[in-house]
């Protein structure tokens, strides 16, 4: 790979963060020593609260303007990125994002340095910036932030400071600290538990002789301007929005579950004939990372009931709530969404139209 990046160039740095540890603060560095600004993409910005995604895009800015130099930190410039579960509009929002930030520096895109790591095929994402110079590098450090989430949120009820005692050598004190202190807000005991919750589940099929792949349903009901969402009652994702739907059962074709689901959650008291009426697409969801659950492929039933009255909803199996929320409010609510919800939404309504 090419090393020699133009004076005044500018460097990006993509990940997620989640959270910033000692193999990102190295290449961090390398990308800081390669031009005088660093624009750092944090990925995954507007994802409700998980296991996965605990912290916001403010809180992982945060770390890591903490843990760089402090010579080096009016140098970083940051820039938060949704996940589109779609490459180009992903690739095309950080082109977009990138050329924002350097707006006005002059500085042409083949001065523009790339830094990361090819760690497996989720890094294929690198390839989508051919004019920007690639600085491919080897792991730089042994630290996976997956295994750090586990051991954090394994620490809850115990010993927090055993359990970042452990982390010493992975993440740098900043973080440590960080960590330290955020271990005493709601979000932390809420997702560890979240996080038991899904390890125990994974342990429920972790003997089957192959990786499962399950098959969902969701309903998208589109009545007068409104759609029809619950709020989860249980884990994963208790308290958030989503859409009605849930596994398909064994006697059943997708398009029964989908019905099934959405009277079981949410009480829905038209005929299946008018429902059969106005159904207008059905689309698969495939993403691989879609769901924290596991490898999970939904087909989502858009049915639009036109203009007609509200019909009335109430809350049923495990849902905590079900109402109709008007589209136009979808996108200040993002960050409630759970799993990719928000995003199968956005496909029927173009709720970021314009934006990637």
């Amino acid at each position: 790979m090419n090393t020699n990046v133009s004076p005044g160039a500018a460097s990006v740095y993509i990940g997620r963060f989640q959270p910033f540890h000692g193999g990102h603060a190295a290449l961090l560095r390398r990308a800081l020593a390669a031009a005088e600004l660093c624009v750092v993409v944090i990925g995954s910005a507007f994802q409700a609260r998980s296991p996965k995604n605990p912290f916001t895009w403010q809180e992982r800015a945060e770390m890591i303007r903490l843990a760089a130099a402090e010579v080096d930190r009016e140098r970083l410039l940051f820039l938060p990125v949704r996940d589109y579960y779609d490459g180009d509009r992903w690739t095309a929002a950080v082109r977009r994002g990138v050329a924002d930030a350097l707006a006005g520096r002059s500085i042409a895109a083949q001065n523009i340095a790339l830094f990361g790591h090819f760690k497996d095929a989720s890094s294929d994402y690198l390839n989508g910036f051919a004019d920007w110079q690639l600085h491919g590098l080897e792991r730089q450090s042994a630290a996976n932030a997956t295994a750090i989430r586990n051991a954090y949120f394994a620490g809850a009820g115990g010993d927090i400071e055993a359990a970042l005692a452990a982390l010493v050598e992975q993440a740098p004190p900043a973080t440590l600290a960080f960590l330290r202190a955020w271990a005493e807000l709601p979000h932390y005991a809420a997702l560890a538990q979240e996080w038991r919750c899904l390890r125990d589940y994974r342990a429920s099929w972790a003997a089957a002789p192959y990786p499962p792949v399950f098959v969902t349903v969701d309903a998208v009901v589109h009545c007068a301007g409104r759609v029809l969402l619950v709020r989860r009652g249980q884990a994963p994702g208790k308290g958030l929005y989503a859409l009605p739907g849930g596994f398909i059962e064994q006697n059943e074709t997708v398009y029964e579950s989908a019905l099934r689901e959405l009277r079981e959650e949410t009480a829905l008291g038209l005929l299946e004939m008018s429902l059969r009426q106005c159904l207008k697409q059905v689309r698969v969801f495939d993403h691989p990372e879609r769901s924290q659950r596991g490898r999970t492929i939904t087909h989502a039933h858009y049915f639009d009931l036109g203009s007609r009255e509200l019909p009335e909803v109430h809350a049923g199996d495990d849902a905590a709530g079900a109402e109709w929320l008007p589209v136009a409010q979808l996108p200040a609510l993002e960050a409630g969404f759970l799993d990719d919800h928000f995003h199968i939404l956005d496909y029927f309504f173009g709720l970021t139209r314009g934006e990637g």
